[in-house]
């Protein structure tokens, strides 16, 4: 299972000092528009190709543009990864680009 964090309490958890595994499953043209400063960019198209890659030792944070894909990512690395420490960014970088860092483009 994963759990469900606004993008205000994930930047207030940071803020905080907490070592959170950001990564953003948008599609590489979406990259190019806007990005999270320290957050890993992992396509979700690409999840066959990656997914081994990722840290168990720590919380991974995912995030995409409002909140579906990351939700997708967050089931599938749950259940047929075994990944325990998952949280899905509710809102997506839209919501961090209205709620937490207004610099972050809207698209």
């Amino acid at each position: 299972m994963y759990n469900n964090q606004s993008a205000e309490d994930i930047a207030a958890r940071i803020a905080a000092g907490e070592d959170l595994y950001l990564l953003d499953v948008r599609e590489p043209n979406e990259w190019e528009i806007a990005s999270i400063a320290g957050s890993e960019r992992k396509a979700m198209s690409q999840i066959n190709d990656w997914w081994g890659e990722l840290p168990k030792d720590r919380e991974i944070v995912v995030f995409c543009h409002h909140g579906g894909r990351s939700a997708q990512v967050c089931q599938a690395l749950a259940t047929q990864a075994g990944f325990t420490q998952l949280t899905n960014m509710t809102g997506g970088i839209d919501r961090w680009s209205v709620a937490v860092d207004s610099s972050i483009k809207r698209y």
